[in-house]
């Protein structure tokens, strides 16, 4: 097949072939809900800054990356005629590293359905711009530091590790607060208080997901208290409702409140084009002391995705009982339930019982700042996994 340089050359997955007269990229049309990271990670293409730079310039987009479902967007990846004797040769390099590299891209594009033809078949070769123009070891993960003082002084510096969960955002809402403790417990003369814990973990749920490029939103605030350690977790009433609003003491008012400010958020993130928007409801259950139970989760009868993202942080949990305490057994449970908060909220919600405050064993999982920090972990884990 000749291909001619007005010619726009249609693959699999709508990407075309796009000369220019500086250079030559592959295009694609964006399926319906694509982002800016949904198209590179299709293209097996890092989201480094390096990249996500040159993407946002070839495309002339704004700092939000904006993707209109339609539109033609140039992809990262710059397109060479095979010359049919040698990568090195086709592209003017000769690194034999960086020509293996090439050749294993290409492969794994045409073995997935991404490219119709092998490039040795069609002549038409893909080389992707972070290749020849990144620090392809730092592109992968571009570490660096951010500061939060919500989370105290000891955890206020977050390391971005990665991308795995850029373009998503995360309203965190930590059970009761301000002039309602919640469930309260008892353990060794000290009184447990159901919001304290919720919010610590909360917290660190919340850190973990600014680890990995997430937009967090803390919905229940504490001005002071931060990520503690330590057994006993001081009750207070001074947590506010973003921002700065002061909960007040009527249940119904206090619910509405929150489901105002993420329902406002999220209009604002929808307008921008945002496409993953997830509410997370923490609380502690109250049974009698007699009664163990696992951490299980609730989802709103109409939400199809609040029950798989259930069901998937469920799932996640008991994996995890199975590699760490392997005869201990798992039995929490997703069920669908009419609360106000996934009745109310507009995003995908999910409502997640951590426990029964007033069973000692249940106790442990909430006092340990080991076991705090593990369900947040894998509470991670899940929502990366979703």
């Amino acid at each position: 097949m000749k291909i001619s340089l007005n010619l726009f050359v249609f693959l699999f997955f709508l990407p075309v072939l796009l000369y220019a007269e500086d250079a030559q990229h592959l295009v694609t049309k964006p399926k319906d809900g694509d982002g800016a990271y949904s198209i590179l990670n299709r293209y097996h293409l890092s989201q480094s800054k390096c990249n996500l730079d040159y993407f946002q310039s070839i495309n002339n987009l704004g700092n939000d990356l904006k993707i209109i479902s339609g539109k033609t967007y140039k992809l990262p990846i710059l397109v060479y005629h095979y010359n049919g004797t040698s990568i090195r040769s086709t592209i003017g390099n000769n690194n034999l590293d960086l020509a293996k590299k090439i050749q294993a891209y290409n492969e794994k594009l045409h073995n997935s359905g991404l490219r119709k033809d092998d490039y040795r078949k069609d002549n038409i070769l893909w080389v992707p711009y972070e290749y020849l123009h990144c620090d392809s070891e730092k592109a992968v993960v571009e570490k660096q530091k951010k500061v939060y003082p919500i989370f105290g002084k000891k955890y206020e510096s977050v390391e971005v590790k990665d991308k795995k969960l850029a373009g998503c955002v995360y309203y965190i809402i930590a059970g009761h607060g301000g002039p309602d403790p919640g469930a309260q417990g008892t353990y060794n003369g000290k009184t447990l208080c159901e919001d304290e814990y919720a919010y610590d973990i909360s917290l660190r749920l919340a850190r973990n997901l600014l680890e990995h490029s997430a937009t967090v939103h803390m919905i229940i605030r504490d001005p002071n208290d931060g990520i503690r350690d330590g057994q006993i977790l001081a009750p207070d009433k001074d947590e506010v409702c973003r921002v700065n609003q002061t909960i007040p003491l009527n249940q119904i008012k206090r619910l509405n409140q929150r489901s105002y400010a993420v329902n406002n958020l999220f209009k604002e993130y929808k307008r921008k084009g945002v496409k993953k928007q997830r509410v997370i409801v923490l609380h502690v259950d109250s049974r009698s002391k007699g009664t163990r139970m696992d951490m299980f989760f609730y989802h709103s009868p109409k939400s199809n995705t609040g029950k798989k993202l259930a069901i998937t942080l469920r799932n996640t949990i008991e994996k995890k009982y199975a590699q760490h305490q392997k005869s201990r057994g798992y039995s929490g449970t997703v069920k669908a339930r009419n609360l106000h908060v996934l009745r109310k909220t507009n995003p995908v919600a999910v409502f997640i019982e951590l426990g029964n405050i007033r069973n000692s064993k249940d106790q442990k999982r909430i006092i340990l700042e080991d076991n705090r920090q593990a369900i947040a972990n894998w509470l991670t884990e899940g929502l990366i996994n979703e």
